[in-house]
């Protein structure tokens, strides 16, 4: 992918690996918070308000973490008070780039950049860190709000309510004790499961990744029996930060990253669960499954080195559901 580096750029491996050959993921280096009057949220410092027109996305429709935010724009009928950039499917030596040469790649349209890391350079021109997707850009104050994608999905759920005039609630905080520890084991298990299984370098953090992996699926599987979401009747953000794994799981990492224990469409719940988000209205719209195959078999040198794209099974998304979101 690539660091930058006191504002210059090098070239390196996807993500940090550690010593044992296990996958470890970069952490978040903007977490300034969008609420209603401009105070500061939880982290960061305090101006940005809620105001329409004022923020810009730039996303992947590869990357799971910045699907799950377009999710959330979509949901919070944020499309005309947001706009939103996406980049092009290969990931190279350069990273992320603004290349407008596949299906749904747009260009950078605010500033006509070539690269991603010229948004964070144009943010902080001696940034340090990895080059992520998303990025919630401020045009007012000419700066990066976030790109930490769980807290743009919770920014979303509630800070524009007022423009938007839609007070879907899918982080209730009577909910949200219950919340925190199912996301976490999501998160960590599956989410980043995936990846850890599939960057891993040696068998045992291969093992070690991949067996709690389809343990929580076996869990998820288990807790869809009795109930249509995760929390019971009410879609919430968990369902939805889940969705993004699950809608590409099958078609890339059951082979790519070696997770191929089990299929989605093996676990009647789990499918059920999953083709039921997919039709909620507005979803499937989110899904690039362009972008999604082409970006993990073609920018993974290290995992397919002859970059041949494999042709992938059929799958009925629109198939009727038992559930519907």
């Amino acid at each position: 992918m690539g660091q930058l580096v006191d504002g210059e750029w090098h070239d390196v491996w996807y993500d940090t690996g550690k010593s044992d050959g296990a996958f470890e993921r970069s952490t978040a280096s903007f977490r300034n918070w969008i609420t209603s009057d401009g105070t500061a949220g939880p982290t960061g410092k305090s101006g940005f308000k809620a105001e329409s027109g004022r923020y810009h996305l730039y996303v992947s429709y590869a990357c799971p973490w910045a699907h799950r935010v377009m999710i959330f724009r979509q949901l919070k009928d944020l499309n005309t008070h947001i706009s939103v950039d996406a980049v092009h499917p290969d990931m190279l030596q350069d990273g992320w780039t603004f290349q407008t040469d596949n299906h749904g790649a747009t260009g950078d349209s605010q500033f006509g950049c070539e690269f991603v890391r010229d948004i964070y350079l144009r943010a902080d021109p001696k940034i340090s860190g990895r080059v992520t997707v998303p990025i919630l850009w401020d045009k007012a104050q000419n700066t990066i709000v976030s790109n930490e994608s769980s807290e743009i999905i919770r920014m979303f759920n509630s800070a524009f309510n007022d423009l938007s005039c839609n007070t879907l609630d899918y982080y209730p905080k009577a909910m949200q004790d219950e919340i925190s520890p199912i996301n976490n084991r999501i998160y960590e298990t599956l989410n980043n499961g995936v990846y850890r299984s599939g960057f891993a370098t040696t068998q045992s953090a291969y093992d070690a990744a991949v067996v709690p992996l389809f343990d929580t699926l076996d869990w998820l599987e288990d807790r869809l029996t009795s109930q249509p979401y995760l929390m019971g009747n009410q879609l919430t953000e968990v369902d939805w930060r889940l969705f993004p794994t699950l809608v590409r799981f099958d078609s890339v990492y059951h082979l790519h990253f070696k997770c191929n224990r089990k299929r989605i469409v093996d676990y009647p719940n789990l499918w059920d669960y999953t083709r039921a988000l997919y039709q909620h209205p507005g979803i499937s719209d989110t899904v690039n499954w362009v972008h999604i195959t082409r970006h993990y078999h073609y920018s993974h040198a290290t995992i397919n080195p002859q970059r041949i794209m494999p042709i992938n099974p059929i799958i009925d998304w629109n198939a009727p559901t038992l559930r519907k979101a």
